[in-house]
């Protein structure tokens, strides 16, 4: 019986951990260096995130993905368009290429 009474509460325990909620970051400088621009929380799945003002950010920190894909600032790739110019996964710092900033992603 004490067996059975300490399972089910280490159960519990586990199914009433929170789960690690997807986020990012965007950056003025490189290696997710610099201002801080702004912050996006709760990231569901599938969605496009950019920031409202209409701006970019040289790099984005990004936590809890199992992939994010980056797209650069300049029309035809803007909110997610056109295809992306670099996919990772996980958690990490994502630096935009020379010459751009990023101006959207969208995390899986």
């Amino acid at each position: 019986m004490m067996f059975k009474l300490a399972t089910f509460v280490a159960a519990a325990l586990v199914s009433a951990s929170p789960a690690i909620a997807a986020s990012a970051q965007w950056f003025t400088g490189a290696g997710c260096t610099g201002a801080l621009i702004g912050t996006s929380d709760n990231i569901q799945d599938g969605s496009c995130w950019f920031l409202t003002n209409g701006g970019s950010a040289r790099s984005i920190s990004f936590s809890g993905v199992s992939s994010i894909e980056f797209f650069i600032s300049g029309g035809q790739h803007d909110v997610c368009s056109n295809g992306s110019q670099l996919t990772l996964s996980g958690s990490g710092c994502s630096t935009a290429p020379d010459g751009v900033n990023w101006e959207s992603f969208r995390a899986h």
